[in-house]
């Protein structure tokens, strides 16, 4: 017993310094602030610059590269933030001939706070994904920089990004008219959530039915609805609610099963709805 004691005694204090490292590291990850698409208010824009805590030598990039016109997008949310921010405000529109460019590339992983415009979640993950813009933008993170976006910007957050195209119901609108299985596209996305479905403009545009088809995809993940003028700020696994509207959480399906019609079935399903202020918790796992 007396030779086991220094073993255990030393296993002990291998398990906590493995259990320190973890949160340390937990600690030293930056924060995402993802805005359901809509309006910005010049509340919401406070809130995400308070989220980043810029000192005054810092600066915010802006990646536009979803957007149809790029310059346009920066314009927008440059004329958003500046009133309640006073860093430098940089525009890296990232092309496929530009993704090795070393000084844009070395301020964007040390930027405070990076955002992400709206447009098409595709558009922006084809310029970005298996890159050196991918590997700054997580460098960036795990240095305490904020990732924050909109629209597009917050559905490519995920590991498992949707698109918003139907895959067997062709004919495109806002929702989908059906719940069928394997009917969502989903692609890469940045990785920053993990376990993690984000979908947005939710309300305004009904999309429950594209959410649902994405939990029987994915039937362990949280998936998450935002609504316009509306964000969540992840911090780890602990979520909270900013905004003027709703969030809304799937989760946790109960005999999920998919018919010989292909058609969705479950006995029932976790589903919860926040307003701002609220905090709610996902499994992250990194």
């Amino acid at each position: 017993m007396k030779k086991l004691l220094p073993c255990i005694l030393t296993i002990c204090l291998v398990s906590f310094l493995s259990v320190t490292s973890q949160i340390e590291n937990t600690s030293a990850k930056g924060k995402l602030f993802i805005i359901g698409g809509g309006d910005r208010s010049a509340e919401l824009m406070k809130k995400m610059v308070a989220t980043a805590a810029p000192g005054a030598k810092d600066y915010v990039v802006v990646l536009p590269m979803s957007g149809e016109n790029p310059d346009t997008s920066f314009y927008y949310f440059k004329q958003d933030l500046q009133p309640v921010c006073n860093n430098a405000i940089v525009n890296f529109n990232f092309t496929k001939e530009k993704v090795n460019n070393k000084n844009w590339l070395d301020s964007l992983a040390n930027a405070k706070l990076i955002f992400i415009t709206g447009g098409d979640q595709k558009r922006f993950m084809n310029i970005v994904l298996h890159t050196p813009v991918y590997d700054a933008i997580h460098k960036a993170y795990a240095n305490g920089a904020t990732i924050a976006g909109t629209s597009a910007g917050a559905a490519v957050m995920s590991e498992q990004m949707i698109t918003g195209k139907q895959l067997t119901d062709t004919i495109y609108s806002s929702t989908f008219k059906k719940i069928h299985h394997n009917n969502i596209e989903i692609k890469e996305g940045l990785g920053l959530l993990t376990n993690t479905i984000i979908d947005q403009h939710f309300i305004v545009r009904s999309r429950y039915n594209r959410l649902l088809s994405a939990i029987a995809k994915f039937p362990t993940y949280a998936c998450i609805g935002i609504d316009e003028a509306t964000a969540i700020i992840v911090e780890g696994n602990k979520i909270t609610v900013t905004g003027e509207s709703q969030v809304l959480l799937m989760q946790k399906p109960v005999d999920l099963k998919i018919t010989v019609e292909n058609l969705i079935k479950m006995k029932s399903i976790q589903f919860s709805m926040f307003t701002s202020g609220d905090i709610f918790y996902i499994n992250q796992a990194h």
